[in-house]
């Protein structure tokens, strides 16, 4: 695995391109749309990032998917560059870090939300005008369920927790009243 030092490289590389030509949020989707496809089709990641086989060998395989993409040059020279610098193994890492870029430059946070239950469309529309209140930015975010929070929601943007569980409230209440200090 190469480290993440290497993969903000090459992320920061293709966003700087993407910059340029004013296409960087296309990139990021074409990124995303091989990283699914290596996800889903993982012989093919294994094949063309595993040095047992020759470099020609790995290059028509992945000429063979290029060639049925609609990306746009530049994306599928990156890849190729990817293959020949060894580093296709990190194209999820590298896809992320862009991602990561292109919601900076686009004054995007992501904001991870947790429910103890399926949140309504009222709610989420509420709590992501709140966010974006907070934030000072349009907020995406990706929502999952946790029932252990019993009741609310627990918000994380960043290094920033945000919590609202009756999980954390009965904590509180405990503590509280370890301490006697019940009003």
């Amino acid at each position: 695995m190469i480290s993440s030092r290497i993969s903000r490289r090459y992320a920061k590389a293709l966003l700087s391109i993407g910059q340029e030509d004013g296409r960087y949020e296309q990139y990021g989707r074409n990124l995303n749309e091989f990283t699914s496809f290596c996800s889903s089709n993982q012989e093919f990641l294994q094949v063309v990032s595993n040095r047992l086989f020759p470099v020609e060998a790995r290059k028509k395989v992945l000429e063979v998917v290029l060639e049925k993409s609609d990306f746009p040059e530049i994306v599928k020279n990156f890849l190729r560059l990817l293959l020949d610098k060894d580093r296709l193994v990190a194209i999820k890492e590298i896809t992320d870090y862009h991602a990561k870029l292109t919601d900076e430059l686009s004054n995007i946070t992501r904001a991870e939300v947790i429910a103890a239950k399926p949140l309504k469309d009222e709610a989420l529309t509420k709590l992501g005008k709140a966010l974006k209140g907070l934030t000072a930015k349009e907020v995406r975010m990706e929502i999952r369920e946790d029932e252990s929070l019993i009741g609310g929601v627990l918000v994380k943007i960043g290094d920033t927790v945000l919590d609202g569980s009756v999980k954390a409230q009965l904590k509180g209440l405990k503590e509280s009243l370890k301490r006697g200090e019940y009003n």
